[in-house]
């Protein structure tokens, strides 16, 4: 399986007798796989989710809404517990050509993306029992 690093966004080609959640970087030793939410933006965000076959579960979302905060500690939850999903965050305010790209309308958005594929699109705020039902739908 190839799973690019959270942290320098090399590729690692991860042998398939190894998890993601134990496996490190064979660039820079970090964990490839992270219990917290990895920051996309504009920059990285074509190096990291079209080069993973992990699928990655993104949340658009700003600063100044409400339910983007609300919805947030939810999110970096269940980010520790999917060890087989990554999670992160896209800040639209601070990554405009994705949002356009991605066609973000309403916020938070989530998208479950596998590589290059959308695997599934949500709008509006869930709180844990709804997004882990969502997710669980998406993954089967």
């Amino acid at each position: 399986m190839i799973v690019v690093c959270p942290s320098c966004f090399k590729k690692n080609n991860l042998p398939e007798d190894i998890a993601v959640s134990e496996a490190q970087c064979g660039q820079c030793d970090h964990d490839l796989w992270s219990s917290q939410p990895i920051a996309l933006n504009d920059d990285n965000f074509m190096l990291y989710v079209p080069n993973t076959e992990l699928p990655v579960l993104v949340d658009f979302w700003a600063e100044w809404c409400g339910p983007c905060k609300a919805m947030a500690p939810t999110f970096e939850r269940l980010a520790g517990e999917y060890q087989n999903v990554q999670f992160a965050k896209v800040d639209t305010e601070a990554a405009p050509k994705l949002s356009q790209f991605f066609q973000i309308r309403s916020i938070p958005s989530l998208i479950l993306f596998k590589q290059t594929t959308q695997l599934a699109r949500s709008a509006g705020a869930m709180n844990a029992g709804q997004m882990q039902a969502w997710l669980n739908a998406q993954l089967n």
